[in-house]
């Protein structure tokens, strides 16, 4: 109860939203749902907070355990939705897809006044995750925060001395405005904020994230990307990154001095204090709205023990050794599932993207989401595409099978087949091999980058991923900036529908789910 009860102090003693880095909580926890007024870049709003904070708490376990999270949902506010479900993002959930969190895909939402306990193991996966509401555009305002599970036996662990609660760095968009009341496709955010702190333009000199670090140690800190939409370029002034980690898997060490993160992606990386005692600006540019870091904007501050508490006068760099997707290479096995050929799989899908001004399209259909969760159907013995709803937007994928999908962006009479691109598609229940990244045109069949969400790049891209069918159960495959997925840029891949139930026993309270919901009057979903 200790790291519970010292999280319950901070908030009893009326420390503000995010202005220390609040105690973790798990693996056996609970996360309380509600609403509040916060304030994190200088600006007030209505906001989805969890355990009374923005971002929710950092959950920690160690690889292995058994996380219990009872999410208890307390909302109040229509505006940003009364119901609500979470997702573990990047977790592979085998044989508890029950618990993947999306809506009406894995489960129906949470009613308000009810509970629901989330309980899955992690047997096989460490490294740097993160949860969110998967409930329409929830998440944009305020539903989500990181998690991190720990691996004692890290391959890495000689390569860094400090690895805490306090080298988490979180990146998130914010918006002054609830998703439900703004723009369907909001130009930008108001804000960029780094560890729940920012300013926006035209605002106050707002408090900014402080991270600490002591000269000549090394710290391995874990970037999450929270992000809505933009995608952010990360740099700390000063200092190269040695990148170890994409999306929960272990990589060969590539140093690196700026990193481009897409919407829902994550990053470890090692950096060494080496430098003078002083305070460095940490930034972080979207590629969206304001894009420079005057007055501190887009920006938090790097400071070595005993510099001065000020803010830094240290100037931006060009980047000379950018990440690139390309450079990364697992640190176990590295080779793509299939024949290292084009074509050399099982399965391959192509996924043609369009839209119509109002929703996006894949392969003609745009995703609605159906009134009957997806594995509820599959429970009730759905088995084949054509049986299961949403109609053109269900994939039924044969079990131990190596799957292609490609994501083409092309131009067509000068229009782009999918606007607002790049575009980051995440795969749950999977890691995937992106054996074509955007920007490559080369194929890389022997060690190619192995993660979750991919940028689908830019006109002229045909970014391609690879994955091996072993987890049974519907997965939801979208595009992670928040407003394109609630306009339908999402398929779902049901794998293995035939082994589905026996490989997925769903507890008595996820089947009451959809009961409780049913029931609300719609204004209180």
């Amino acid at each position: 109860m200790g790291r519970v009860l010292s999280f319950a102090c901070l908030v009893s003693i009326g420390i503000s939203f995010s202005r220390v880095a609040h105690a973790a909580i798990g693996p056996v926890t609970t996360l309380n749902i509600s609403n509040a007024d916060i304030t994190p870049d200088g600006f007030t709003r209505a906001a989805v907070v969890v355990n009374d904070v923005f971002p929710g708490p950092l959950i920690t376990g160690n690889k292995g355990d058994n996380f219990q999270i009872n999410v208890i949902d307390s909302l109040t506010n229509a505006t940003m939705l009364k119901t609500t479900t979470i997702h573990w993002h990047g977790l592979f959930q085998h044989g508890t897809n029950w618990a993947d969190g999306v809506a009406f895909v894995n489960q129906c939402p949470i009613a308000s006044g009810n509970s629901f306990l989330y309980d899955f193991t992690v047997p096989d996966q460490a490294g740097t995750f993160w949860y969110h509401s998967h409930l329409s555009t929830q998440y944009c305002d305020g539903l989500r925060g990181p998690l991190v599970v720990y691996d004692p036996d890290d391959p890495h662990a000689g390569l860094y001395d400090v690895d805490d609660d306090t080298t988490v760095i979180t990146l998130a968009d914010w918006y002054h405005t609830a998703a439900k009341l703004g723009p369907q496709f909001p130009p930008s955010a108001d804000s960029v904020l780094i560890n729940g702190l920012g300013r926006f333009s035209g605002g106050n000199a707002s408090d900014l994230a402080v991270i600490t670090v002591t000269q000549n140690k090394r710290y391995r800190f874990r970037l999450v990307s929270l992000s809505c939409d933009p995608n952010f370029t990360f740099s700390i002034d000063g200092h190269n990154m040695t990148v170890i980690e994409v999306d929960g898997v272990n990589h060969e060490p590539l140093d690196v001095d700026s990193i481009q993160i897409f919407a829902s992606q994550r990053y470890s990386f090692v950096l060494n204090a080496n430098q003078s005692i002083d305070n460095y600006w940490i930034r972080a540019i979207p590629n969206t709205g304001t894009v420079d870091t005057t007055g501190g904007l887009n920006s938090a501050i790097l400071r070595y023990d005993t510099a001065d508490e000020v803010e830094p006068t240290t100037n931006a760099t060009t980047s000379v050794i950018p990440l690139a997707e390309t450079d990364l290479v697992p640190l176990d096995s590295p080779a793509a599932p299939g024949d290292p050929v084009a074509g050399g799989v099982d399965l391959a899908l192509n996924l043609d993207f369009s839209f119509n001004g109002t929703n996006f399209f894949i392969n003609g259909d745009t995703f609605i989401p159906p009134t009957v969760p997806v594995l509820l159907q599959i429970l009730s013995g759905a088995q084949s595409a054509t049986d299961l709803m949403p109609n053109g937007s269900v994939y039924v994928l044969p079990s131990n099978s190596t799957i292609e999908v490609s994501f083409p962006i092309i131009t067509t009479d000068g229009v782009t087949n999918a606007p607002g691109a790049p575009h980051p598609f995440h795969l749950h229940g999977h890691t995937f091999s992106v054996v074509r990244s955007a920007g490559s045109t080369d194929y890389n069949y022997v060690n190619p980058v192995r993660r979750d969400t991919v940028s689908t790049g830019n006109p002229g891209d045909n970014v391609t991923i690879r994955f091996t069918t072993d987890n049974p159960g519907p997965w939801f495959l979208h595009c992670h900036i928040d407003f394109h997925l609630d306009a339908g840029f999402a398929i779902v891949f049901a794998e293995d529908t035939p082994d589905t139930a026996s490989v997925n026993t769903v507890p008595s309270a996820w089947s009451d789910l959809c009961p409780d919901y049913d029931a609300l009057d719609p204004s209180d979903h």
